[in-house]
């Protein structure tokens, strides 16, 4: 069993959960994720680590709470237990000295982004870290990210905090300032995947996105994470999550994604899961 050490909404709907798990963090690196099962009843969900303290041997992960089993670990309380901590799995984020980077964070993946942004940052890189969420309440780690980023952008659409715009409005700033990126690489929903694709595909560079497919066992061996990129099939869990977006079949991902939302909306409805 793995114990909770916290557990706390740290903004709208987007929770903190640090877990004890020292064999994982052993081996964890920037990009990895992992499965987590809260129990009797839930599913076991993938989960990309956000941050992680070899001494204590501590996990740290952010996740929305968007159906059942995620409602189940927003309940979790610090001495509880769960059962499943699975990892670290997928590859992790390519690390080298690219020059300059930029990394962008929406909902969860402002979280996530965060190992990639500091590693990048201790190999000598120029890093751009742009965070985006819908209004300035759903923003948080500012500080966190400021410490290993040359230059953060605050984008909010309703424009209560930093500028107003979505990921275009990141590329707009990008190209006013006459920076010139070797790299992208983008953490968050699948939206926030595919708008960063279209919009800074133009640079030339690799677009790297992080998939949030289906996914069950993690190992490759379900099948439910597959996806074609470069016109090959691949799996997500091990291939990836990391892929280059520019070569992703986006309209199948977004089909593939669609299949189970009926079966999730009742499991939502009838959990008493879905008020919290």
């Amino acid at each position: 069993m793995f114990e909770i050490v916290e557990r706390k909404m740290i903004v709208p709907n987007l929770h903190l959960l640090v877990v004890h798990a020292p064999d994982v963090v052993e081996e964890i690196q920037p990009g990895q994720f992992v499965i987590v099962h809260a129990g009797e009843g839930s599913e076991r969900i993938p989960l990309s680590a956000a941050d992680w303290d070899h001494q204590a041997g501590t996990l740290t992960i952010v996740f929305m709470e968007v159906g059942t089993s995620t409602g189940r670990l927003a309940m979790l309380k610090p001495g509880d237990t769960i059962p499943t901590v699975v990892g670290p799995l997928g590859k992790p984020t390519e690390i080298d000295h690219f020059g300059t980077v930029i990394c962008i964070g929406g909902c969860f993946g402002m979280g996530s982004i965060y190992p990639v942004v500091r590693a990048l940052k201790e190999k000598g890189n120029t890093v751009i870290t742009i965070m985006e969420g819908r209004s300035k309440n759903l923003l948080y780690w500012e500080e966190k990210l400021a410490v290993y980023s040359d230059k953060l952008i605050k984008l909010t659409r309703d424009g209560s905090y930093g500028y107003k715009g979505h990921i275009k409005k990141g590329d707009d700033i990008i190209r006013e300032t006459g920076i010139k990126p070797d790299r992208v690489i983008a953490n968050g929903c699948m939206t926030l995947s595919y708008k960063t694709t279209q919009e800074y595909a133009h640079f030339d560079v690799p677009v790297m996105v992080t998939l949030n497919t289906i996914m069950i066992d993690g190992t490759g061996m379900c099948g439910v994470c597959r996806c074609t990129v470069n016109g090959e099939m691949k799996f997500a869990c091990v291939d990836g999550p990391e892929f280059d977006g520019r070569l992703v079949d986006w309209e199948e991902l977004a089909n593939r994604r669609q299949q189970y939302i009926g079966e999730e909306a009742f499991l939502v409805h009838h959990s008493g899961c879905g008020g919290n």
